[in-house]
């Protein structure tokens, strides 16, 4: 025997319809869309690190190595030849750009060396200058790497960035990280300085590091000033990184 069916069955609860989660895409927007070659980017980063390698040398034939590339400004130029070179090759044979964080890197490094100059060094008394000079036919060539170094490469990098660089690749947290290195050249002059004999001069590399003169409380508070202000430039270019336009004049 079998219960007979009932003529109005019990309601029965509906199951919660769940829609699918979509997961989001780990596949970045760089390995789906394929670079390009472009060749006038790579002839203007090319030229870019001639300007910069060359203006290195002049200052090498022109005083003595060691305490040329003692130099910030120095140092940071080779870098800034060093990665314009390399993104001038990516550009070239249609590879991906270097990470944000060593291209910021470069043009942090030479803003500041440039700012610095212009503010603190162009016009200090005695003046100041990197290598003694050279007599005879030669004299130009020292103010010509000078300006090179101080004017026209770092705003050829900033052009570089602002028109030939895709927008939004640097990061905040980057701008701590590149603090390290001008805190590593800070220990360096200052142990360089302590470390040579002879005169206060050659010595020291640049005048509101001199330890002789004005002694380490001054030379620390100076040194954090610059600290401070290299951190402010870092966030500034990585702000202005994410609210600049993305431009549509592919080299």
């Amino acid at each position: 025997m079998t219960a007979p069916i009932p003529r109005d069955l019990p309601d029965i609860p509906a199951l919660p319809r769940t829609a699918p989660q979509v997961l989001p895409s780990v596949v970045p927007a760089r390995a789906v869309v394929p670079p390009v070659r472009r060749p006038l980017t790579a002839a203007y980063r090319l030229a870019l690190a001639v300007l910069a390698t060359a203006a290195v040398l002049i200052e090498i034939l022109l005083g003595s190595p060691t305490r040329v590339l003692s130099y910030f400004v120095i140092q940071s130029t080779v870098l800034l030849a060093l990665v314009t070179l390399a993104s001038a090759r990516r550009a070239w044979t249609a590879r991906h750009p270097l990470p944000g964080a060593v291209t910021g890197a470069a043009l942090l490094y030479v803003v500041v060396a440039s700012l610095v100059h212009h503010i603190a060094l162009a016009d200090a008394a005695p003046a100041y200058a990197m290598t003694a000079g050279s007599g005879g036919g030669a004299a130009w060539l020292e103010p010509v790497a000078g300006h090179l170094l101080h004017t026209v490469l770092p705003v050829a990098a900033l052009l570089d960035w602002l028109v030939l660089t895709p927008p939004a690749r640097m990061h905040l947290r980057q701008a701590t990280t590149w603090l390290l290195y001008p805190l590593a050249y800070l220990a360096f002059t200052l142990t360089r300085g302590e470390l040579l004999p002879g005169s206060t001069a050659a010595r020291y590399l640049y005048p509101f590091l001199d330890v002789a003169r004005h002694g380490y409380r001054s030379v620390l508070a100076n040194a954090l000033l610059v600290g401070l202000a290299i951190y402010a430039v870092a966030v500034l270019l990585v702000a202005l990184d994410h609210t600049r336009p993305k431009t549509r004049f592919r080299l």
